[in-house]
């Protein structure tokens, strides 16, 4: 996920320098990932790596190399524990990468992968007083003159789309995958509903596509990760989407609704489909769809109601996170289903 790579060539074109911070490593129970990221500038913070005193310190250090001129890398080791104020027991290593102006150049490579494109490892030595880190693909490797080990890895983070990033054992270079997300959600309707929803979505590690037929209704700022489609023929971003997308229906028209299930349906490769209503509407559109050539079989893959399971509250932000918590529930489904067909 490059999801980070915006924000931080936006805070060294205004400030001309950032500490990014990354979890190299989490070992035992930390509040973040291995991967997760924090940018530190003099002024803001983009990020967390889990918040509370690890968060603190991460940007006290952060700052206090800001103070300092120059770039360069690091690690450092936090136990997390009474020392630290925190409780959770495991072992978070953090690394801090001071970058300046001179890291626009690999930024605008990974700012120009597009979503098509073959993945890449960003490929960082870890040196305090100097470093470049390297994006790679699988066919730019044999040119890289790095130790067997250091290959090694790149080629883990290389095959394998769910592989945390890694640092070696020597502690001397950190990998890392870099793609574009494979969590896309396409939203129809920028009613009550479609607005909470995309707002909780804005906070989650997905990329979203808005979609609705009134341009004058959509809000006039909307998180990072949205893509806002104003369009007479909303049917067309359905065809046009990426395989294995979730779909998410809720315009203000019945009529719009059973023709984006239709056409949803009947590609039948994607990995969620949720259509907003009761289960009398369910019952309604399945006569319907039927009578349209839709098979049982695909209909089954239809829900609806959409959300979590035991949340009455109907109130847009109620069904905003419970549908949000849905989609969790499905990501985290299939990651856990491919790490294992991985390890085996």
């Amino acid at each position: 996920m490059s999801e980070w790579v915006a924000p931080l060539l936006s805070a060294l074109t205004i400030e001309g320098c950032a500490v990014l911070v990354t979890i190299a490593s989490a070992r035992g129970s930390t509040p973040r990932e291995a991967g997760a990221k924090m940018i530190v500038t003099g002024k803001i913070t983009h990020g967390t790596i889990g918040g509370g005193h690890l968060e603190f310190e991460a940007i006290r250090i952060a700052r206090d190399a800001l103070a300092q001129s120059g770039t360069g890398t690091w690690l450092a080791r936090f136990p997390l524990a009474a020392r630290l104020g925190q409780c959770c027991g495991g072992v978070a290593t953090l690394l801090f990468q001071r970058l300046d102006g001179q890291a626009v150049r690999w930024l605008d490579d990974l700012a120009r992968h597009r979503e098509d494109d073959p993945p890449l490892a960003l490929v960082s030595p870890i040196d305090r007083d100097a470093f470049t880190p390297v994006p790679v693909s699988a066919s730019g490797l044999a040119r890289a003159a790095w130790p067997p080990d250091v290959v090694a890895a790149v080629e883990r983070v290389l095959l394998h789309p769910d592989q945390p990033p890694l640092l070696t054992a020597n502690g001397a270079w950190f990998i890392e995958r870099i793609a574009n997300s494979d969590f896309r959600v396409l939203v129809f309707g920028n009613g009550h509903v479609g607005r909470a929803l995309v707002q909780v979505l804005g906070t989650l590690p997905c990329s979203v596509t808005w979609v609705d037929q009134r341009e004058g209704d959509f809000p006039a700022s909307v998180p990072s990760n949205v893509a806002v489609v104003a369009t007479d023929a909303p049917e067309d971003e359905v065809r046009h989407a990426a395989p294995g997308s979730l779909f998410l229906v809720m315009t203000h028209s019945h009529a719009l609704d059973l023709e984006l299930a239709q056409v949803i349906l009947k590609r039948g490769d994607f990995s969620y489909f949720g259509l907003i209503g009761s289960a009398s509407k369910r019952a309604q559109f399945e006569r319907r769809l039927v009578a349209l050539g839709i098979t049982h079989a695909l209909l089954s893959r239809m829900t609806c109601p959409i959300g979590v399971s035991g949340i009455r509250n109907k109130t847009p932000g109620a069904i905003a996170v419970a549908v949000a918590a849905q989609l969790l529930e499905l990501r985290e489904r299939d990651t856990t289903s491919a790490v294992r067909h991985v390890a085996r």
